[in-house]
């Protein structure tokens, strides 16, 4: 559906703007280990995908009795920040998306739940982030994090645009259902390096996203 009413579009960050997904599955998988916590990367997928890192938490002591503590999180932090100096990538296409973007007067900023300091170093790392700050928002900055609507309205609320006039752009059912609460069309991108497999994207498409599409430079055509 075309909306010439777009004015902003709103973008998840890891698995949107980078490819990083694959990569923090594996560290994670690897951390749990470490720590006695038997989970595959498809339970990490299904559970922790576009979730915040005290989702993480929450999920760990409910589901494994398991409290995450400094440690752990210290431990998680360098080993994930060390393979995304060495392996991160950006998403392809994503520049020509942006410029289409500026073309059209349309305005874009992110809104990831990660913390600030890993979307910053996502974005670094992979040469983006001269084309996003200071439009950075993450999950810390609001009470609730993905699946609620919370961080998209902050972001619009900042952007100084209103949710209808706003397009989310996610990989992650979390995400998708967060837009939608916030009352903004919702564009699954699966793009990404994790996003294969039938359940993966069985759970994308129960959600009836406004748009799917897996080639970033066109995403202009989804905007307008």
């Amino acid at each position: 559906m075309h909306d010439p009413a777009t004015k902003l579009v709103i973008f998840d960050c890891d698995g949107v703007l980078v490819d990083s997904e694959p990569i923090s599955v594996e560290v994670m998988v690897a951390e749990f280990e470490k720590a006695g916590v038997a989970i595959d990367e498809d339970y990490v997928y299904r559970n922790f995908l576009g979730r915040s890192m005290a989702t993480v938490v929450e999920v760990a002591h409910e589901e494994f009795s398991f409290a995450i503590g400094d440690t752990f999180l210290t431990s998680l932090r360098t080993h994930l920040y060390r393979r995304f100096r060495q392996d991160l990538k950006p998403i392809s296409g994503l520049h020509t998306a942006l410029d289409d973007l500026g073309k059209a007067g349309v305005g874009w900023c992110v809104a990831s739940s990660s913390q600030p300091d890993r979307i910053a170093l996502s974005l670094s790392v992979t040469g983006l982030i001269e084309r996003f700050e200071p439009h950075i928002f993450s999950a810390t900055m609001v009470k609730n994090g993905k699946p609620a609507p919370d961080l998209f309205l902050y972001a619009a609320e900042k952007m100084g645009i209103d949710p209808h006039h706003c397009v989310v752009v996610e990989d992650s059912p979390a995400g998708l259902t967060a837009a939608r609460a916030a009352g903004m069309r919702a564009l699954a991108f699966t793009g990404g390096g994790h996003a294969t497999g039938e359940s993966y994207h069985g759970s994308i498409d129960a959600l009836k996203p406004d748009a799917k599409f897996d080639v970033m430079a066109n995403l202009v055509q989804f905007v307008l």
